[in-house]
């Protein structure tokens, strides 16, 4: 099995290359103002013009977006999918709307907290946002990774949430995820990601899985 990586939030150049010469599955873009990884349409549109033919999947991630928000963004910039932080049933009027795969990102504390039947395409599990959080993701924390062992996931799922080179691996074995989605755990400095630390992180998730004596 080979393990699915995302790289997300990409604001340059040096990151991008990184995640498409390392083999990133997918590359993301943080359609939200109060991030630290917000790019504008104009830079995404630059970006994604530099992601070659048959390269990483493009995947937008919007915060309680509305559709006009939504739309202005794909006016410009081709994506493939797009990751919402909102409820199901928002997720589920965006993904009718305009026709693209969407993950439901999904804060957890327990196991009860993860997803069951959906008509989405995926999730993004990560932990959950805490009381004096600005952000409802992408704050760098993790949970209990042994909470979705053995969790009957309607669909395809990321495992995110304080991932490094040096704990991915255990992440891996711990959730038995499939694909696991970092931000924060492969940048030089907040919002810039460090191309070293993105070799790292894939090399390691994906010999996580390498057979023993390899």
């Amino acid at each position: 099995m080979t393990i699915g990586v995302k790289i997300c939030g990409l604001t340059e150049e040096n990151g991008l290359h990184a995640a498409i010469d390392s083999g990133a599955d997918w590359i993301g873009f943080v359609f939200f103002p109060r991030s630290p990884r917000f790019v504008s349409i104009r830079r995404a549109t630059e970006l994604v013009q530099k992601i070659p033919a048959g390269g990483p999947a493009r995947v937008g991630l919007f915060v309680k977006a509305s559709d006009d928000d939504i739309a202005s963004v794909l006016t410009d910039v081709e994506l493939d999918v797009l990751q919402i932080y909102d409820t199901p049933q928002r997720a589920e009027a965006i993904r009718r709307r305009f026709g693209l795969p969407v993950w439901q990102a999904c804060g957890i504390a327990r196991s009860e907290d993860l997803p069951q039947a959906t008509v989405l395409d995926g999730f993004v599990i990560e932990a959950r946002a805490g009381s004096q959080a600005t952000r409802p993701g992408g704050n760098g924390q993790t949970f209990d990774w042994r909470l979705t062992r053995d969790w009957p996931a309607p669909a395809t799922w990321l495992l995110a949430g304080g991932l490094t080179p040096a704990n991915v691996g255990t992440a891996i074995a711990q959730s038995g995820a499939q694909a696991v989605d970092v931000s924060s755990g492969v940048e030089a400095s907040l919002g810039v990601k460090d191309p070293a630390l993105i070799r790292k992180f894939i090399q390691a998730a994906r010999g996580s899985c390498l057979p023993a004596g390899n």
